[in-house]
């Protein structure tokens, strides 16, 4: 098993250790998203839960580091940093994204022998339903900071800082292409639950995209809505974070 001394990697932030939790719970960012977006929840689960956070190249401490634009690319380095993890239970929550990219750790863990005991998948469609014309990626700057303003999931303190805004860029338009050219490849289906949860508002994200998800897995699929957009879990972190706990114990 992993020390402490290694629980931050390159990869994983580890910013409430939990030692003694009977589950570790990995958070898997949205496009343009960072490690740190996960740092309430891991300040409000612990030490119930041992919170790992993903941290994707190309961003924050990573930024030198060349992204990644292929989400099954990413669900190989993600998978083989969190496998050494795996001597007790452990759960997935991926928003946007992050929930695709969930999708693809745990098929990756499962053809390994871990089963997740969940999958919390947020403000995305299922893998099956792809939309064909999605080409943010491709977007002028201007164009794509437009998108990013639209979303309201960037911290209003980067919005404002135009230069700093221009400096994220890239990974944000990596993780916009690995989001729009993945395409589900059929597989056997997950035998984890599947814990999905969207805003009723998100435009990124139909009643038929999301109850989809249902086919992806053999074990029980849940659906919660909350009032609000694409971000919708910003305004209802309280009410989340309890649907978390409450599904880890």
């Amino acid at each position: 098993m992993p020390t402490t001394l290694q629980a931050n990697s390159a990869w994983l932030r580890r910013f409430h250790p939990a030692e003694q939790a009977p589950v570790r719970l990995f958070c898997l960012p949205h496009a343009g998203g960072s490690a740190s977006y996960y740092f309430p929840v891991s300040r409000a689960l612990a030490p119930a839960a041992d919170v790992f956070a993903v941290q994707y190249p190309g961003r924050q401490d990573r930024r030198n580091e060349p992204c990644v634009d292929d989400v099954r690319r990413l669900a190989d380095l993600v998978t083989a940093e969190m496998l050494p993890w795996c001597d007790r239970p452990i759960a997935l929550f991926g928003h946007s994204l992050g929930a695709t990219l969930g999708f693809e750790v745990a098929l990756r863990l499962e053809a390994a022998g871990t089963v997740p005991v969940a999958l919390f998948a947020s403000g995305r469609r299922a893998p099956s339903r792809p939309r064909e014309n999605e080409n943010v990626h491709l977007s002028p700057d201007a164009q794509l900071l437009t998108t990013i303003r639209r979303m309201s999931g960037t911290d209003p303190a980067v919005l404002a800082d135009e230069e700093l805004l221009r400096s994220i860029l890239p990974a944000i338009r990596a993780d916009y292409k690995a989001a729009e050219t993945y395409r589900y490849q059929p597989s056997t289906p997950l035998t984890c639950p599947i814990e999905v949860l969207n805003g009723t508002e998100d435009p990124e994200v139909t009643t038929t995209e999301a109850t989809a998800w249902t086919t992806h897995t053999t074990a029980p699929c849940t659906f919660h809505t909350y009032q609000g957009g694409h971000f919708y879990l910003n305004d209802h972190a309280p009410a989340v974070i309890n649907l978390i706990r409450e599904r880890l114990a």
